[in-house]
């Protein structure tokens, strides 16, 4: 084997994460020979979740790098049309496939498992623990955890999502970093009961919204969307009855399919609920630790998070490459390349929770009204455009061959 091939095997790398961000840096770190161990504090990949897209020439040349761009057309949900209705199910919108689901869409857990697998081979995945300390040296991180026995690493990276540890221990408290939306939003799967077949419906009224969706997979399993404007509000993250009990109030007396979602909603054992908000942090770097993907500038929905996060695992791999592991000039490029690139992706975010639940009767017309228009074939292709220039907003070096 040639030196490039090892090029980073003298790097010892832990990653806090396995989510989409962890699995990418190992498997682009693991392409240069270095030595990596991903931690997760859930006991196992998770599957499903949202659907995620991928849009325009960087994705696509990120995908292909990584080796992954057959496997994720592979898994791609092929999502067609979703139609905005009323509440007795009347169509009142049809948004193309392209407005809504990039250039390929799969969904999360799909994407997760294609790098696993990647990877489990050549990669130390440690589930069902997590980061408790992180202490610097001249030599390297000292780690605790909260089962396994501690460790020395070189690089520490938190790939741990909006809600990171690894950015707690070392930058402070989330609440300097995070940035309320006025919305949350909600997701579990359910019954077909609408007979969905690659498409999805959307029911929206003053202040909240629910979609209901079939991407692929068991054609008798579809999931379920939930927005609502609201203040920002205090529960515990890890109480799921309370969650439920939140959203069981907030859509009480909600038209269309809403009770049969509810009922659904009190049986389910897989609930995802967060408020839409924004990482916003001046550095993402601090001595031999980085952030990657949303423990770094997350975005809940609509901001292309997980496009952007493949891309910065491919910036941060390059980058350690080119420097040879010089973490130091490897974290500044890092950070100078994706700084920008980052923010401009979010920007796209603060209109999610505006766009499913609009605040006001005028504000649900003026919306439909302007999907409607978007929705022509000739504006379809310049709102793809649009969508595509965030995503396109970065020059990527040519790194190092692995």
């Amino acid at each position: 084997m040639t030196q490039t091939t090892h090029r980073l095997a003298h790097l010892n790398v832990l990653i806090s994460g396995a989510s989409v961000a962890g699995p990418a840096l190992a498997l682009n770190l693991a392409r240069y020979g270095a030595r990596i161990t991903v931690v997760e504090k859930a006991p196992a990949l998770r599957e499903g979740g949202f659907a995620v897209d991928f849009r325009g020439h960087v994705h696509r040349t990120v995908l292909t790098a990584m080796g992954i761009w057959d496997d994720v057309h592979a898994h791609q949900t092929r999502m067609g049309r979703q139609i905005v209705v009323d509440a007795d199910g009347t169509p009142r919108v049809e948004l193309p496939a392209e407005m809504m689901s990039g250039d390929v869409e799969i969904l999360r857990g799909d994407l997760s498992r294609i790098m696993y697998e990647r990877t489990k081979d050549a990669v130390e995945y440690v589930f069902g623990d997590s980061v408790a300390t992180l202490t610097q040296t001249g030599g390297g991180v000292d780690v605790t955890f909260e089962r396994s026995a501690p460790r020395r690493f070189d690089l520490v990276v938190g790939a741990d999502g909006l809600h990171s540890r690894t950015r707690r221990l070392v930058f402070g408290d989330e609440s300097r970093y995070l940035r309320f939306f006025g919305h949350y939003v909600a997701g579990f799967p359910l019954p077909n009961h609408l007979g969905l077949d690659h498409t999805g419906r959307i029911h929206s009224e003053p202040g909240r919204a629910m979609a209901l969706g079939h991407s692929g997979g068991d054609p008798d399993r579809a999931g379920a969307l939930l927005v609502f404007r609201s203040q920002q509000l205090t529960y515990d993250r890890r109480d799921v009855a309370a969650q439920k009990k939140i959203l069981a109030e907030r859509f009480a007396g909600m038209g269309w399919e809403a009770p049969t979602v509810l009922a659904a909603l009190a049986d389910t054992d897989d609930l995802y609920f967060d408020a839409i908000a924004q990482i916003h942090i001046d550095r993402l770097t601090s001595g031999r630790v980085a952030l990657l993907g949303d423990a770094g500038y997350g975005a809940t929905m609509g901001g292309m998070g997980t496009g952007t996060a493949m891309v910065a695992a491919y910036v941060l791999a390059g980058e350690l490459a080119l420097a040879g592991g010089d973490h130091r000039a490897a974290f500044a490029a890092y950070e100078d390349r994706i700084r920008d690139f980052a923010k401009n992706c979010q920007k796209r975010s603060a209109n999610a929770g505006p766009f499913f639940a609009p605040p006001t009767e005028r504000a649900l017309r003026n919306r439909d009204r302007m999907y409607r228009a978007l929705s022509s074939p000739l504006l379809t292709g310049l709102f793809k455009r649009l969508a595509e220039r965030e995503a396109t907003r970065i020059a990527l070096p040519d790194y190092p061959a692995a």
